[in-house]
């Protein structure tokens, strides 16, 4: 982690999403709290008009930044705020225009090259609106693939996160009739493995139990209803199991979270996107969290869109987007701890053994 030696604390990024979406507002209600400048340095990739605009609409907001033109002039007790922009932009609140996606790509690109430059260690994304911003310039469904391009990764996870409760995804955003053909033994281990890996090293977890659901109704009942549980992911599953992995399945995805199977797994995968994230949201709507495992960069994001409904009338909830900062923290403290206790092994096994003999 390369944390500004200025500062113990993680500079953080924060994009400001669609203009005409609620991420501006989740800004704002979320950083109106300066307690937070306790754990993080943020720095808000948008336009300071933005923000103004709707801080205005905001009765409660108790927002205060620092306008920066590069990070030679951070101020780590402040909220930082970097024009990305100067130009006037129209802001039309609810509304799908294409200066609210334009924009939304200025900011992400601007914290992207600050993240791989090292000026920031994690990235918190507001909602952008998926055919606002795809063109021929941002080929990308989503933030998820647009950062497995950015950072040259073959392959990287989708997980959503809510406390103990972790769902990964194989497949992402696919028509329905797409997903059986792009599912394969391949694809799913290396899914495993990132899934594993991050578990290990994201969140502290020695020794991970991962539960990987079937993509037929009653998991094929034996081939009469599809047979890709019997001829791809059971193999995959083995494949895992050989690479010292603690994986089950494939479980019916209905019985496994109508039971609360889920609570006996540190993680699940699941085949497709409805698949895992219909059970998740409804389960942990309010404080739930998108990361994108396989980076090493840390991006979170609340698990909801742009919401242009109630954008603008100050009713968004901002629960799900601080969620996604403290989650940020805890992975940067996580990775840290794990880099460290690798890097030193001799220390880890020292203080494992001063642990065993205090509690003798």
């Amino acid at each position: 982690m390369n944390i500004n030696p200025q500062s113990k604390k993680p500079v953080i990024g924060i994009t400001c999403g669609d203009l005409n979406g609620i991420g501006p507002e989740l800004i704002i209600k979320t950083f109106s709290d300066s307690r937070l400048l306790e754990f993080c340095t943020p720095v808000i990739f948008a336009n300071n008009k933005v923000i103004n605009f709707y801080k205005k609409g905001i009765p409660a907001a108790n927002l205060n930044f620092t306008i920066i033109k590069d990070f030679s002039r951070i101020n780590h007790k402040q909220l930082n705020l970097l024009n990305v922009w100067e130009e006037e932009v129209a802001i039309s609140a609810g509304e799908l225009t294409e200066q609210g996606g334009a924009y939304a790509i200025k900011s992400l690109e601007a914290a992207t090259a600050a993240a791989h430059s090292g000026e920031i260690q994690a990235i918190v994304t507001a909602p952008i609106h998926k055919k606002n911003v795809y063109s021929e310039k941002f080929p990308f469904t989503g933030h998820t693939p647009f950062f497995k391009h950015f950072f040259s990764k073959k392959e990287v996870l989708m997980l959503m996160v809510a406390g103990d409760f972790r769902v990964g995804l194989v497949t992402e955003h696919l028509p329905i009739k797409e997903v059986s053909q792009n599912i394969t033994r391949e694809l799913i281990l290396s899914k495993l493995l990132l899934l594993h890996s991050s578990l290990r090293r994201d969140f502290n977890i020695i020794k991970p139990k991962i539960a990987v659901l079937a993509l037929n109704p009653h998991a094929g009942d034996d081939g009469l209803i599809g047979n890709e549980e019997e001829s791809i992911i059971k193999p995959a599953i083995r494949d895992g199991k050989q690479k010292d992995m603690l994986v089950f399945g494939p479980f019916a995805a209905d019985a496994f979270f109508a039971r609360g199977s889920y609570q006996k797994f540190d993680a699940v995968l699941a085949m497709y996107h409805d698949q895992g994230l219909i059970p998740f949201k409804s389960l942990a709507f309010e404080d739930g969290v998108n990361f994108t495992a396989g980076l090493d960069l840390v991006r979170v994001s609340p698990d909801h869109g742009t919401a242009f409904d109630i954008a603008g009338k100050n009713l968004a909830d901002a629960t799900s987007f601080t969620a996604s900062l403290f989650c940020a923290f805890d992975i940067i403290n996580n990775r840290s701890r794990f880099d460290e206790e690798r890097a030193n092994p001799i220390k880890k096994m020292s203080e494992s053994v001063i642990r065993s003999h205090g509690d003798s």
